[in-house]
């Protein structure tokens, strides 16, 4: 399955398992880990073993702030995540800061052409710190992507309980993974049972 730098950052926030919301970013260690986990999308943007401190932490989750709030207006008018629609920054600020985070690494662009191929072109970062280097990765992570091919087919998962975006596979995906379509099939199926139970007639 393909993987995106800027979902996996707005999956920091997901579903805990029974009924309530994790935060992957709440914590040095777990910001941390979830760098290290990123590490092949990052593409060296880091060293492996990089650690993150209390102020980087605070600093991706303004961009992940940022990222949300535009995949909330990127999956309009469909419902966004529920786990923080009712906080989400004006697009306009998040636009503001996403750009602002983005342009923290000074690059320029370098082209390099081997005698037996063709000319390849790749950006030369002027910065030596890695935490300024990952927070402007992140940014232009999202940049590209909700600029991409991939921003008509972001969606909300629907499934109770689900808060995590997904990028559609094909046109009649519903939800992020099966095990969410399982819950939301079993939700409906409960909820017809409860209608007819009542005397009522069975939702469609």
């Amino acid at each position: 399955m393909e993987r995106w730098l800027a979902l996996e950052l707005a999956s920091t926030i997901r579903h805990d398992g029974e009924g309530g919301i994790a935060d992957d970013l709440a914590t040095v260690p777990g910001a941390t880990r979830w760098i290290q986990e990123c590490g092949d999308l990052l593409a060296g943007r880091v060293p492996a073993e990089f650690a993150a401190d209390e102020d980087l932490r605070l600093r991706i989750v303004e961009v992940r702030e940022a990222v949300r709030a535009l995949f909330a207006r990127a999956v309009r008018p469909a419902q966004p995540s529920p786990a923080d629609a009712h906080r989400l920054m004006p697009v306009d600020r998040a636009t503001a800061r996403l750009n602002a985070a983005a342009a923290l690494e000074p690059v320029a662009p370098q082209m390099d052409w081997p005698a037996d191929g063709a000319p390849v072109a790749r950006l030369l970062s002027t910065e030596d710190d890695p935490g300024v280097r990952l927070l402007a990765a992140l940014a232009r992570a999202v940049i590209d992507f909700l600029s991409g091919p991939q921003r008509p087919r972001l969606h909300s998962c629907t499934a109770p309980h689900c808060v995590r975006y997904f990028v559609k596979s094909h046109g009649r995906q519903g939800w992020c993974k099966p095990s969410c379509g399982n819950r939301a099939r079993a939700a409906r199926h409960y909820e017809r049972r409860r209608a007819v139970a009542e005397g009522g007639s069975a939702p469609t």
